[in-house]
């Protein structure tokens, strides 16, 4: 949306009245730290310099912006506004000197994707692997993370799209989504687990053993413990409750617990010609699966050439199995 004309000339007093973008920079860094020590360390001057910045830019606005307590300082509600804004127009900065860096050097930018774990695995590695080929100078940062973590993520400008899922936390109006589709869910034991020799397993079965999980109100918990009820089925008596998919194929490496993880992270374990580790899937609940996800960006977002171009080879890749 275009600024209008009073917009427009305000800014313009702003910068007559000596706005710069160091004071910019500046309190973007001070409510990210709550220092303005740390924050003039980051930016690479003295402490006396960033508070007399920090006081110029309180006469520019106007108004104070931040107030000092024993363990550094706290930003007014004026200056959460002005950090907001400050933070926007750097990152746009930032953006329109990628793109002109782009556009002078061929495909080079860097894509910030989220995702959560199944779908990391089963679309965004793919992707990646073949960009890297063929556009070896595309950077990609990827964040694996609950849908929680990378709306939020997403919304601070700190990723570019992900895969994943819009929960009640997010403003619906803010994102918009592409359905993809569910993820499947598999009950992982080491190998040598007792089950594995059971010819006729149930999930029933599986009950009688230690689960490793999510905490409580995970998805994946959430979407486990609902199947168990939907075949009338108590949840696990005996669960560890962990978020780290490291510990819990350390835990079940050793013992007789079992967990359920995306389908795709199990097969990624137990294929001899990926990770092959000491992990087998049980043969049962073939159907379980978290609701389904999506590819979600924010609404009215301009992506930069490499994240458009990294966006046409995933949307290619989703038309195929769609």
């Amino acid at each position: 949306m275009a600024k209008s004309v009073s917009e427009t000339g305000q800014t313009a007093r702003l910068i007559q009245r000596g706005l710069r973008f160091s004071q910019l920079r500046l309190i973007v860094c001070v409510e990210d730290t709550g220092q303005i020590s740390t924050a003039a360390d980051q930016l690479g001057m003295t402490q006396p310099a960033a508070s007399r910045l920090l006081s110029e830019l309180e006469k520019t606005s106007g108004c104070k912006l931040y107030e000092r307590h024993p363990r550094g300082v706290d930003l007014t509600e004026a200056g959460h506004v002005l950090a907001a804004r400050a933070r926007k127009t750097l990152q746009e900065l930032d953006s329109a000197f990628d793109e002109i860096s782009l556009i002078n050097s061929g495909a080079r930018g860097i894509v910030r994707i989220g995702t959560v774990t199944g779908p990391g695995l089963e679309l965004i590695l793919p992707v990646v692997r073949e960009l890297r080929v063929t556009y070896p100078d595309i950077e990609f940062d990827v964040l694996v993370d609950t849908s929680d973590k990378l709306s939020e993520a997403l919304l601070a400008h700190n990723l570019d799209f992900y895969l994943g899922r819009v929960l009640g936390n997010t403003d619906p109006r803010a994102v918009t989504l592409r359905p993809v589709g569910p993820e499947p869910i598999a009950l992982v034991v080491r190998n040598g687990h007792p089950l594995l020799r059971n010819t006729n397993l149930t999930l029933k079965d599986c009950l009688a053993y230690d689960w490793v999980m999510q905490a409580t109100n995970g998805l994946m918990r959430s979407a486990t413990e609902t199947y168990l009820l939907e075949h009338d089925l108590e949840p696990p008596a005996r669960v560890l409750s962990t978020s780290s998919l490291l510990l819990t194929m350390g835990l079940i490496s050793d013992t007789n617990a079992i967990t359920p993880i995306a389908r795709s992270v199990a097969e990624l374990f137990t294929n001899p010609a990926q990770l092959g580790s000491n992990v087998r899937i049980l043969d049962v609940a073939h159907d379980m699966s978290v609701g389904a996800y999506a590819l979600i960006q924010r609404r009215g977002s301009d992506p930069s050439p490499a994240v458009r171009r990294v966006l046409n080879q995933l949307k290619a890749r989703l038309d195929q199995i769609s």
